[in-house]
């Protein structure tokens, strides 16, 4: 088949993909699918070709990165359980003081709390930031807004354990640890220099407070759960309970002759504790990391230091850790929650897999190399443009990266650009315009009394700044590696 041919219904399956998703609202994983299966047949792989190649590809990315994701998650899970985050926010506010306080909470939701589901953490941490924003003067609400959602969306894509980084690292095989290094080194200058950015704009009338807010809520409307009880957030934000719970300050009656079990009463465990079987795995992590960086040879570390057995001890110390503060019964009720939440993303990733399977199948790779020159930074801007216009019309962060990327991986060796810089390239630019298409963009607009001329400014100029800085970043790594 010619190379135009192959470009041709190369381009097809990738629009036929997103129309179905947008326009026929077919469920991510199924379009997927499906636009593998016509880019398969439409450049002559033939059925068992194709259907190998799809089911391979899945298999592949999953062998990299499906327990990762299953473990972040379920880590995650148990920390939203025991109130980390809460804790946590209430510690930098005491340290750091108010007006510090969009920075060291997005630099914290960026990193160390990645392994919680974005979902998760965005409806447990929006609140709290929300409450914090009159602390910190007339423009705290933009403020913290566009930290949360900078934040939020950079973490996701850049920072193991965030589920994006993992699926980006498994499908260009890039070490896990080595991402992490990366994936930080971009991450951090990124949200601090994009705050800074959306700061000195509001300061000079870009935010308007009687257009761009809104005071819907009231402080009560935010309770906090009881970690005993908690089945998880709503889209709201608010816990639903057992059934069947007693009040607070009742005791269920027992019925005569039988057995009454005593709930776990909470202990208030240090903040560090709470967090410290995630710090040392990503530690473990980037230890074993840098072992094989250096070529050394310690089997202690580089057993401890892979990634899928550093993530399985912070998972242990995570349950430990939970079951101490908030009881058997409430570490189950997280795991439970934790599955649920893992079984779309590893689906979401699989499939990412396939397709990209499918495009280096087809040939692609070979042709776009003829593309491009020996040098890093056109096919980085391709890769980064590519999740862009996909983010634009998919609205999802994860499928347009894993998309891009799949994209350009094959012509990865053949230019000798180092498969991490794609990766943090097409993370860059999944997060351009973030707008009515994410459920992100709502979930931030309502849990932070936004307007949704306030969500526009925060949320998706705020976030597409971000998507350019982090480029900058990825282009002056790119000199270096």
């Amino acid at each position: 088949m010619s190379e135009t041919a192959i470009l041709i219904n190369t381009a097809v399956a990738v629009l036929a993909t997103v129309l179905l998703i947008v326009r026929f609202k077919v469920n991510p994983v199924i379009a997927l699918v499906l636009g593998s299966l016509y880019l398969g047949l439409s450049t002559g792989l033939g059925i068992t070709k194709t259907i190998e190649t799809i089911t391979g590809g899945f298999g592949e990315i999953m062998v990299e990165v499906g327990l990762l994701i299953a473990f972040g998650v379920l880590m995650g899970s148990i920390l939203n359980e025991t109130g980390a985050i809460r804790r946590l926010v209430e510690h930098l506010l005491r340290v750091f003081g108010p007006k510090a306080l969009p920075y060291t909470m997005a630099l914290a939701i960026g990193t160390a709390l990645q392994s919680i589901f974005l979902d998760v953490l965005l409806v447990i941490s929006a609140p709290l930031a929300r409450r914090m924003a009159p602390k910190i003067g007339k423009l705290g609400t933009a403020r913290m807004a566009a930290a949360m959602a900078i934040a939020l969306e950079c973490g996701i894509v850049f920072m193991v354990p965030g589920v994006a980084s993992l699926a980006l690292a498994g499908l260009l095989g890039v070490p896990l640890g080595k991402m992490l290094i990366f994936g930080f080194l971009v991450v951090v200058p990124t949200i601090v220099v994009s705050i800074a950015i959306m700061t000195f704009l509001f300061k000079r009338g870009f935010w308007k407070s009687d257009r761009d807010e809104q005071h819907i809520f009231e402080e009560e409307d935010f309770p906090q759960a009881q970690p005993s009880q908690s089945h998880g957030p709503d889209a709201y934000g608010i816990s639903s309970t057992t059934a069947g719970s007693a009040p607070e300050g009742t005791r269920p009656q027992a019925n005569p002759g039988s057995v009454v079990v005593a709930e776990h009463t909470p202990r208030e465990a240090p903040l560090l504790l709470l967090f410290t079987p995630l710090l040392v795995s990503l530690a473990l992590i980037a230890g074993g990391a840098l072992v094989d960086i250096l070529g050394a040879e310690f089997a202690p570390l580089q057993l401890v230091g892979n990634p899928v057995v550093a993530l399985l001890i912070g998972l242990i110390g995570t349950t430990l850790v939970g079951r101490y503060t908030v009881g058997q019964k409430s570490v189950e009720n997280a795991i439970a929650s934790g599955f649920k939440e893992s079984g779309q993303i590893l689906l979401l990733t699989g499939v990412g897999g396939s397709l990209a399977a499918t495009v280096a199948a087809a040939g692609l790779g070979d042709i776009l190399g003829g593309f491009f020159t020996a040098s890093a930074v056109a096919p980085l801007l391709v890769v980064w443009g590519i999740a862009a216009i996909l983010h634009i019309a998919v609205g999802s962060v994860t499928l347009s990266a894993i998309t891009a990327a799949g994209l350009l991986a094959p012509i990865a060796p053949a230019l000798g650009i180092d498969p991490v810089l794609i990766a943090l390239a097409a993370g860059a630019g999944s997060l351009f315009m973030v707008h009515v298409t994410s459920n992100t963009f709502w979930l931030l607009q309502s849990l932070l009394g936004q307007s949704v001329r306030g969500a526009l400014k925060t949320v998706t100029f705020g976030v597409s700044v971000a998507s350019v800085v982090a480029m900058l970043v990825v282009l002056v790594l790119s000199i270096f590696i």
